[in-house]
């Protein structure tokens, strides 16, 4: 079976520094106040998951170190804040309507495709047992409005 992604790199478990099942934790200064904050990052992913609050040591000046505890806190809460922005950007790229036509439904879709050198969106239209009954590639500027889906869907689903 290969493996395409990355190979992980070692674990490595120090006062400031987590690294382990392709997440690392570091420690660094707080830009809002004097004190320290943790960075959780996803290996493969450019920017931190997630920047927290991290607290002070007992000698007030230092912070304490990590443990395994708050390490696996911190992936956990990091692996939900990016599936919650996953969702976010799947429900942005997907419109849906349904819509009745001659007793039957129709979940009637806009999907945009956000390609670098040609974006478009798809219009497709779902029966309600579950079949595709029409997909057209349409512009990404596609007006997608009840309207619109009304039309198509009573026009036979012919390509806009």
């Amino acid at each position: 079976m290969s493996n395409e992604h990355t190979p992980a790199e070692p674990d490595v478990m120090e006062p400031t520094f987590w690294r382990k099942n392709g997440w690392s934790a570091r420690v660094i200064k707080n830009e809002e106040d004097d004190g320290w904050a943790v960075e959780i990052r996803k290996q493969g992913l450019s920017e931190p998951a997630l920047i927290s609050p991290w607290v002070m040591g007992r000698d007030k000046k230092n912070p304490k170190p990590f443990d395994a505890p708050a390490f696996a806190t911190f992936v956990k809460t990091a692996s939900e804040v990016l599936d919650r922005s996953a969702r976010q950007r799947d429900q942005a790229m997907t419109k849906k309507l349904s819509i009745a036509w001659e007793g039957r439904w129709y979940e009637v879709r806009l999907e945009m495709v956000p390609d670098e050198y040609e974006p478009h969106a798809f219009l497709s239209a779902i029966d309600d047992a579950g079949a595709t009954v029409a997909k057209h590639r349409v512009p990404v500027n596609f007006k997608f409005t009840r309207d619109v889906a009304n039309a198509w869907v009573r026009g036979g689903f012919s390509e806009p």
